[in-house]
């Protein structure tokens, strides 16, 4: 086989010759009563986006055109989107973004992990006859060319290859899978999560970590799956037990993901807690973020309602609608306030004499007069009361009800003002 990955032809016969299964069933507790009623996979991002999005539109890309998406938890909100921006693939052309919900296929249970959720869709996937399949977790933020992945897999003759990032220990430390390789870039030990990862020979303090992102190879990752679901005791999670299980006695590789301009560390972004989820967005509203989101040669697509451009309205003094290195959204009206370092996502509004600074405010938000919030999370919905402060007095704060962050940011729900709206959104 050729070994060019520069070659668009070969990479483009390697993707579409793969099936990706985007992992997006996942409950993100970590983000508290922000994914009270949705999956995380469907938390909004940016502005106008949903974490989906982001592998969705890597996919697309990169040449991958079939695509499944697994769902399970609080799958409501996720499934609308999916519907509504993301089925109009022509499956005459072999291009298609099916939705997997976990229907008890197999026996009577819903996923029970990460190699169930894959072992459960087999007839599926051999339906389509792939050669590799790309799996991809569905919560992450970053744009990735999955072509040369499969490429650098297809060259190695890998029977599995595993995109890594090198990050922080105290990062990793019961967060991330961390491996150690070889010379080669052969993977020779892998732990799940460990409380005290080990770091990359010659750099104390930085280790390999696990993106969630595997290409198999199609044969192997069914023996292994199968393999997986028949064995006692089992956790039925590729980095728990099927990595572990594999990596002495088949070729198992990491692929470094980097930037192809730079060669540094590309952006990627965990955004499983509510400080990592607010840093993320906050980072977008710098002057030159390190994710580029008007970058027109690698666009993230996603589902929007037809709406009307952003408004900023009255110039008075102390009455004055501006945002100062903000980001915000269509269909939303900026009334004689002041929005500072922020984020206001599509159809939220706030009224006079009041301000926002570096907080993000969900869709639908309604903010009344001389409302001053500050480092918040407002989530969708929401109706904030004129006269409200959130974020200026912490011990007021938890007195209300509204949930504090280690790194003290304060994230306000509709059912924490009373507001039981209940939606699946």
């Amino acid at each position: 086989m050729a070994n060019n990955t520069d070659d668009g032809r070969f990479v483009s016969r390697l993707t579409r010759d793969t099936i990706a299964l985007i992992l997006a069933g996942g409950q993100g507790s970590r983000l508290y009563e922000l994914t009270a009623w949705r999956a995380k996979p469907a938390l909004y991002f940016g502005g106008k986006f949903r974490i989906i999005d982001f592998p969705l539109s890597n996919c697309i890309n990169s040449g991958v055109r079939r695509i499944g998406i697994l769902t399970q938890y609080k799958a409501h909100s996720l499934i609308r989107h999916l519907v509504n921006g993301w089925t109009t693939f022509q499956p005459s052309q072999r291009e298609f973004v099916e939705i997997l919900p976990a229907s008890q296929r197999i026996g009577g249970e819903w996923y029970r992990g990460t190699a169930d959720a894959i072992y459960q869709n087999l007839d599926i996937i051999r339906t389509h006859s792939p050669g590799y399949v790309l799996i991809l977790a569905g919560d992450h933020i970053y744009k990735m060319d999955y072509g040369p992945f499969i490429a650098a897999h297809a060259e190695k003759n890998a029977d599995m290859t595993i995109c890594c990032i090198e990050v922080p220990v105290e990062e990793a430390a019961g967060q991330l899978g961390v491996m150690t390789v070889d010379e080669s870039g052969r993977i020779i030990g892998f732990d799940e999560k460990p409380q005290q990862p080990n770091s990359i020979p010659g750099r104390p303090g930085i280790c390999m970590a696990s993106m969630g992102n595997y290409v198999f190879n199609t044969g192997f990752l069914y023996e292994q799956v199968i393999k997986d679901a028949d064995t006692p005791g089992t956790s039925h999670d590729f980095g728990k037990d099927v990595i572990p299980s594999i990596i002495d006695h088949y070729r198992v590789y990491a692929y470094p993901f980097r930037d192809p301009d730079t060669g540094e560390q590309a952006y990627w972004r965990d955004v499983g807690t509510l400080d990592a989820y607010w840093e993320a967005n906050m980072e977008l509203a710098s002057v030159t973020p390190q994710l580029n989101m008007y970058d027109r040669r690698w666009p993230i697509t996603t589902h929007q309602w037809q709406s009307a451009p952003a408004k900023f309205v009255f110039d008075d003094d102390g009455r004055r609608g501006q945002a100062i290195q903000s980001l915000v959204s269509g269909d939303c009206v900026i009334s004689g306030s002041t929005v500072r370092n922020s984020l206001f996502f599509s159809r939220s509004r706030i009224e006079p004499y009041g301000e926002v600074t570096e907080s993000l405010v969900l869709p639908d938000v309604e903010i009344g007069e001389k409302c001053h919030i500050k480092r918040a999370i407002i989530d969708r919905g929401a109706t904030i009361p004129a006269g409200t402060e959130i974020g200026v007095d912490p011990d007021a704060d938890r007195e209300r009800g509204f949930r504090i962050t280690d790194k003290g940011i304060t994230l306000v729900t509709p059912d924490m003002l009373g507001q039981e709206l209940h939606f699946t959104r």
